[in-house]
């Protein structure tokens, strides 16, 4: 059977896949899932090197002007032992100024999840903009975004690669000492957001005991640390009904993920 091709943009016909049986449906999708698993299994794969990548020292001190005033990039960890600093372009120069930020940073924006998921894994996710922080402030407002956003007031954006275009740097923060891990740009923002993928890019990972990681990197039972965003209480032991209903869920899991190989 076939589908009647409607004509798409520019007047071309749209060539649409066949209508099949639920059975040829399924066994296409079983098809497509063999590689979707393996595609799963190599991000994990990379996230585990990138783990493994060597650190860079951040020898200058920068400066940023938030919500209370200065700050260094030190303050922006907020006493956690990560920092995810996404540069967004919000300043005079950039199109949209002053009702909107750049429409592709805002984008970006507007798929952050709650960022409380990210502080439970000792992270801290930080939005930067050469805009004052009245603007700043009126923006959030206005797009309904609620992470923390502070202004750049010196070289931070040019020694770090974001000076003329989008990009998300990791940080690790060892006492006073704070190190460069990661950076992704251009189409790899695409996939940030969410927060597993934001978990992926930092050095620590998602800190589950599933997670190929260096040796003495804090991991955590998988799913027990999950929480509803306004539940998280520091150094709370994993609910006891949380535990239970997880446990019985990945049992089941696994059962089917036995059937299917035997």
């Amino acid at each position: 059977m076939t589908v009647s091709a409607e004509n798409g943009k520019g007047g071309q016909a749209m060539h649409k896949p066949p209508v099949v049986s639920p059975q040829a449906w399924e066994a296409a999708r079983e098809q497509l899932l063999v590689k979707e698993k393996a595609e799963t299994r190599a991000r994990d794969a990379l996230a585990a090197e990138r783990r493994r990548m060597p650190w860079m020292a951040v020898e200058k001190g920068y400066a940023f002007e938030g919500p209370q005033g200065k700050v260094s990039l030190l303050d922006l960890f907020d006493n956690r032992h990560q920092l995810i600093l996404y540069r967004a372009f919000y300043e005079p120069s950039v199109f949209g100024w002053p009702e909107h930020a750049c429409r592709g940073c805002s984008m970006v924006a507007d798929q952050v999840a709650h960022v409380a998921h990210l502080n439970a894994r000792d992270t801290t996710l930080v939005f930067a903009s050469r805009a004052p922080q009245a603007d700043i402030a009126r923006l959030k407002a206005r797009m309904g975004w609620t992470m923390p956003w502070v202004t750049i007031t010196d070289r931070f954006d040019k020694d770090f690669g974001v000076d003329e275009w989008h990009g998300t740097n990791v940080f690790y923060r060892d006492g006073e000492r704070i190190f460069r891990t990661y950076f992704i740009n251009n189409r790899g923002d695409e996939q940030m957001g969410g927060t597993w993928n934001y978990l992926d890019i930092t050095p620590l990972g998602r800190q589950e005991v599933w997670e190929d990681s260096p040796k003495g990197y804090p991991q955590t039972p998988t799913y027990k640390w999950w929480n509803w965003h306004d539940s998280y209480m520091p150094d709370a032991e994993p609910d006891k009904k949380w535990v239970e209903v997880s446990d019985a869920g990945e049992a089941a899991f696994r059962a089917e993920s036995a059937n299917e190989k035997s």
